[in-house]
């Protein structure tokens, strides 16, 4: 939403910020488990996050093995219980009907965000589950520590595809705008591209020198609100470099060097033309990418983590490990 911002700690909350400043600035989401007839503090961290689509319900998966969703002013809707072990990534579909949730118990599991029943889990990794996106309503991709990627359609009892190829563990995957290809990336230090119509991948990338973190598409090219714009793919490593990828040629279009530090988090403006960069050295960078320059600048009071925009391309929102949220004004 536009002034919502939402953030999770390790201090077993999370809170819905009001970057507006007419409500109560800030909603306390304290994630409680029942002890006999109370409910106690979990004491164990929000590991994830995600906004349906409309904005008026938060989701969050936490180490306690739920997952909840909340109403964006701070009521607990539904406790989402079924995985034995810490949830490590959440996602609802497009159409907010469904949320996907990743555990260390190394399944993936789709819930009815309405009633909040589980409507099929999935168990096809062989080691903790650690990230998952939604290709459609109905079908998503999950990786894992175990090198494999599933493709899963629910109603299947089968997962629809496998990708094989990374030597080390897959840290994140992500569908491009069209949900026509995959991205991966992994400890391997390559970024990888998959298409469900080829079984090796379509682009194989020696990406970076060490662990790739994270990786996102620009909301850019066919199927997106900038369709005359390339695509783009960026990664992010603890080499501490971010990387800009043509990913229909499958070469590197630019790298993106000022941090010192691993680089945890990048986030595209909503009109594909910014790059957020976060890392471990306390900065956030803004980076025009036809350019790729620096436009913007800050340093944090701790490890950037996370960074994200609002829906106007605004604001950047950053959390940082010493329990600090900012938010960038990029107007002043």
């Amino acid at each position: 939403t536009h002034d919502l911002l939402a953030s999770g700690s390790g201090d077993s909350t999370a809170r819905i910020w009001n970057l507006q400043g007419t409500r109560e600035p800030e909603i306390v989401l304290r994630h409680c488990i029942r002890r006999g007839d109370t409910q106690v503090p979990s004491n164990k961290d929000v590991t994830s996050l995600d906004w349906n689509p409309s904005g008026t319900q938060l989701a969050t998966g936490s180490y306690d093995g739920y997952a909840r969703i909340w109403s964006s002013d701070g009521n607990l809707v539904s406790t989402l219980g079924q995985h034995k072990g810490p949830i490590f990534a959440l996602k609802w579909n497009k159409k907010g009907n469904f949320i996907l949730s990743a555990g260390v118990d190394r399944t993936t599991i789709i819930w009815d965000a309405n009633s909040g029943h589980c409507e099929q889990q999935f168990s096809f990794h062989t080691a903790p589950a650690l990230d998952v996106d939604w290709q459609s309503d109905t079908t998503f991709a999950s990786c894992s520590t175990d090198q494999k990627i599933h493709v899963c359609r629910l109603g299947e009892l089968r997962a629809v595809k496998t990708f094989h190829g990374h030597q080390n563990e897959v840290n994140a995957i992500k569908w491009d705008p069209q949900g026509r290809l995959l991205a991966s990336c992994s400890d391997d230090m390559t970024l990888k591209i998959w298409s469900m119509s080829k079984e090796t991948p379509v682009h194989n990338l020696q990406a970076h020198n060490k662990e790739i973190y994270t990786i996102k598409w620009s909301p850019t090219g066919p199927g997106t609100m900038n369709p005359n714009a390339t695509l783009l793919l960026a990664s992010a490593s603890f080499d501490s470099t971010v990387r800009l990828w043509d990913v229909e040629r499958g070469v590197c279009q630019n790298i993106l060097v000022k941090h010192s530090e691993p680089v945890y988090s990048v986030a595209f403006s909503p009109d594909g033309r910014l790059l957020a960069t976060g890392s471990f050295d306390k900065a956030i960078y803004i980076w025009d990418i036809a350019r790729g320059e620096i436009v913007h600048s800050y340093r944090g009071t701790g490890g950037i983590f996370e960074v994200c925009w609002n829906s106007r391309g605004t604001r950047v929102g950053a959390s940082a490990s010493d329990g600090t949220v900012c938010v960038l004004d990029l107007r002043k």
